[in-house]
């Protein structure tokens, strides 16, 4: 009780602090998803060589481990992919596919003020601007306190509909007779077909009030205060630092290059050009030539 009651206090103290000046602030994020299921499925295909295992293993965290940038104020942010050098090599369309479905690439624009977001994407070699109300998140609030980087947080959890265009949601399909047994005797090598989604997934993220903004990364908001942690079963961001206040301000605005669309149609237009993918790959006899397009 006197845990809540103390952080209530630093809360309304940094609320008004929030208010005296014109306050922004900036955080870093580590974004990692695990990859653990599909390296076992990759150990136990017995035509893969290990030079391929450890090629394919490299370009998966590369689309799975990165470090993003939030830059907000009292009602906005920006929430990007901090820049690296491309490695020679691995920017193909399909890498590139790959990457705007894990995260990456675009600057996503958040106004929980105006509940709007705004995010740029590249696919197939055009530009987007998905233009968006925010999800709706009903956050339940926990009991459970923790310390993360030195502040104060809080547990709150919320059930979601898993999105079909993020990578990073799909499951190796479980092995059993009737997936690795066709009926015409033919071993399924298509990627899209050894693969699930889940209907929904079950978030757990860890704000503190003591930086009382309305913000958190990606798409993920509503809480009483900045979100440092989202965990979704298999994608954990954690946040590695936060400076209140910097000397350089960044402008926090939304982007507008690319054509206009909402993310229904975004999505629709990229699960389309996954079966077509899907379809090609099985009009070359399955022979796994989708499985190496997403890999590199």
């Amino acid at each position: 009780m006197y845990k809540v009651i103390f952080s209530l206090v630093l809360a309304v103290a940094s609320f008004m602090g929030l208010h005296a000046q014109e306050f922004q602030g900036m955080a870093v994020y580590e974004s990692k998803t695990s990859t653990s299921d599909f390296k076992t499925r990759m150990e136990g295909n017995k035509e893969m060589t290990l030079d391929m295992q450890k090629m394919i293993e490299e370009r998966m965290k590369k689309m799975f481990e990165k470090t993003f940038i939030l830059n907000f104020d009292k009602s906005a942010s920006i929430y990007k992919e901090e820049e690296k050098l491309d490695t020679p090599g691995q920017g193909g369309g399909g890498m590139r596919m790959m990457m705007s479905m894990t995260g990456g690439g675009g600057t996503y624009y958040k106004n929980v003020k105006e509940k709007s977001y705004t995010v740029d994407k590249e696919f197939m070699g055009k530009e987007f601007l998905v233009k968006d109300s925010l999800p709706n998140l009903k956050w339940k609030m926990e009991g459970e306190t923790r310390v993360i980087g030195g502040y104060n947080c809080f547990k709150a959890t919320a059930v979601r509909p898993a999105s079909k265009t993020d990578f990073r949601n799909f499951r190796p399909k479980k092995e059993d007779a009737a997936t690795t047994k066709p009926a015409d005797g033919t071993k399924k090598t298509n990627l899209m077909d050894e693969l699930d989604m889940p209907k929904e997934t079950i978030i757990t993220a860890w704000y503190t009030p003591e930086i009382p903004v309305n913000q958190g990364p990606e798409n993920y908001w509503g809480l009483p205060g900045l979100i440092l942690e989202v965990n979704d079963g298999k994608t954990v961001i954690l946040c590695s630092k936060v400076v209140l206040n910097p000397k350089v301000k960044t402008e926090i605005k939304a982007s507008t290059k690319g054509k206009v669309t909402t993310q229904k149609e975004f999505d629709e237009t990229v699960l389309k050009k996954m079966e077509e993918f899907r379809e090609m790959n099985q009009g070359r006899g399955g022979n796994g030539g989708m499985r190496m397009r997403i890999g590199g």
